[in-house]
């Protein structure tokens, strides 16, 4: 299977880094969490919004940005930023893609952005100073989904059953 890394930088709100780990363990996509976080590793908020998802998680912990980039050095690394000029569907997302995205509060250092303008991402929005960005598990699941599709859904499962009935009987 192609391997989809997530990562959050000094993620502050565990509600949402429990609903990214559930949107990984539903994808089989690595987490990675680089510290300072805002919350504790075994917070109840965190646990919570990731119900009984916390077994199917290949999950990783960094101190700090350089430690990250120091044990992940093969990458292809986008950075999801609203200051960012590419569309993220309209780039090509190889195998071992990561996924960076930045605190809630304050997004990815913009050093980090202008180093890498050509890996830079962005969802479209409209253009309103009230609307600065979506949340971040949501921003997560658009990247992780267009990153899968791409890719085929490679071991997803694509069609389901309902209970009651059966697709295949009018």
């Amino acid at each position: 299977m192609s391997i989809l890394n997530i990562v959050l930088v000094e993620p502050q709100i565990p509600q949402n880094t429990g609903n990214v780990a559930r949107t990984c363990a539903a994808t089989g996509a690595r987490l990675h969490l680089v510290e300072p976080m805002g919350f504790k590793p075994d917070d109840t908020k965190l646990k919570r919004a990731g119900l009984d998802y916390w077994h199917l998680l290949d999950i990783t912990y960094y101190k700090d940005l350089n430690d990250f980039f120091e044990k992940n050095k093969d990458g292809n690394f986008f950075y999801f930023s609203t200051k960012a000029t590419n569309i993220y569907s309209d780039v090509e997302y190889p195998d071992n893609s990561y996924l960076v995205f930045g605190k809630e509060t304050a997004g990815l250092p913009e050093d980090l952005l202008f180093a890498n303008p050509e890996s830079c991402v962005r969802l479209p929005m409209i253009n309103n100073n009230a609307a600065r960005s979506l949340n971040l598990s949501n921003t997560v699941a658009i990247g992780v989904y267009e990153v899968l599709r791409q890719w085929g859904f490679p071991e997803l499962k694509t069609s389901g059953e309902l209970t009651k009935f059966d697709w295949n009987i009018k």
